[in-house]
């Protein structure tokens, strides 16, 4: 029978401080919807680079993270770290866990066999090219925001942190149909009892996979708070507003690949011309079906809320994301 992890030891930060170049795993996070999938791509543009999507992701392949993680934005901690650890080291050093992703196909309602299992070559193909070749990982994950602290702990990683205007994140929010459920912080008493003490109230009391703007800006209110306190206890990390990276990406990308220790090509030029071009963003399908919007008009995500909200919605976002908001951006970035 085939052992997929016979031969494959655990991966640690001496093993990665002992590689030649920077092989720390780079994780980029922030909210959701703050372009961590645009970051990440562009990231990967880099030679030797490869991605992993949202590994803390509850519906993400066994295959890639086996961790079976209960809910979204789940916070991992040295006291909670046993169910997680194994696992994530198996990501971290491309590991790919055939029996996990066999295991979980017949109990998925989609993809449905055999779309899931050529999904499975695919991705198995991958992680063992990185593998191979020895790549470093960008993680994208913005629902691993409060175990961000762990994995660079644990695992060394650099981490990078988007930030997004409220009534952007809002707006993007709505428009792709996403709904929180806080059930997944108020499950968590100890993130309830800490970080999100000042909003365990409004948390308790918010309605279940609601999608109403008051929902949304709350959402944004609880995950740009934490955001500040990390910036505050993690002055190393790299805090960047997604405007900021849209609206001159030539300027502000060469020194953001610098602090990661990824070298700015020529190649990696040209390609972060063809992700932030004027032209709308695009949809890109595999052979296998999957979607993914890499490229996009870097200049127009930054506008594009005050087409999708009126001036009274953008108003209230204003009066509700208060005083947080004040702590990333001005009046003038309204």
């Amino acid at each position: 029978m085939l052992d997929e992890q016979a031969s494959f030891p655990d991966m640690t930060i001496a093993d990665l401080a002992s590689r030649p170049g920077d092989r720390s795993p780079i994780l980029v996070t922030g909210a959701p919807r703050s372009g961590s999938t645009w970051l990440g791509n562009v990231l990967c543009l880099a030679p030797n680079v490869g991605f992993v999507h949202e590994p803390f992701n509850q519906y993400c392949s066994q295959g890639l993270c086996r961790a079976d993680f209960p809910h979204s934005f789940v916070q991992v901690t040295e006291e909670n770290e046993a169910h997680y650890l194994e696992a994530m080291r198996d990501t971290l050093a491309w590991r790919f866990s055939l029996r996990a992703e066999l295991r979980a196909i017949p109990t998925r309602s989609k993809p449905r066999p055999p779309r899931a299992l050529a999904r499975l070559v695919r991705d198995y193909a991958y992680f063992e090219q990185m593998r191979r070749k020895d790549a470093r990982m960008v993680i994208k994950d913005p629902i691993a925001l409060f175990s961000a602290d762990w994995i660079a702990r644990r695992f060394g990683a650099k981490v990078v942190v988007l930030v997004r205007h409220p009534a952007g994140f809002v707006a993007s929010m709505q428009a792709a149909g996403f709904k929180m459920n806080f059930e997944a912080f108020s499950q968590q008493p100890a993130l309830m009892e800490g970080r999100l003490a000042p909003f365990a109230d409004e948390i308790r009391a918010a309605p279940r996979l609601s999608p109403s703007l008051e929902a949304n800006t709350l959402l944004w209110r609880i995950l740009h708070h934490h955001i500040d306190l990390l910036a505050q206890e993690h002055p190393d990390w790299i805090f960047v507003r997604h405007e900021d990276l849209s609206r001159d990406p030539e300027t502000a990308f060469p020194p953001l690949f610098e602090r990661l220790g990824l070298p700015f090509t020529d190649e990696v030029r040209a390609g972060l011309t063809q992700f932030t071009s004027d032209q709308p963003a695009i949809g890109r399908f595999s052979l296998f079906g999957t979607r993914r919007r890499t490229m996009r008009s870097s200049a127009a995500s930054m506008r594009s809320y005050r087409s999708r909200l009126t001036p009274e919605e953008i108003a209230t976002i204003r009066r509700l994301a208060s005083p947080i908001w004040e702590r990333f951006y001005d009046a003038s970035d309204w």
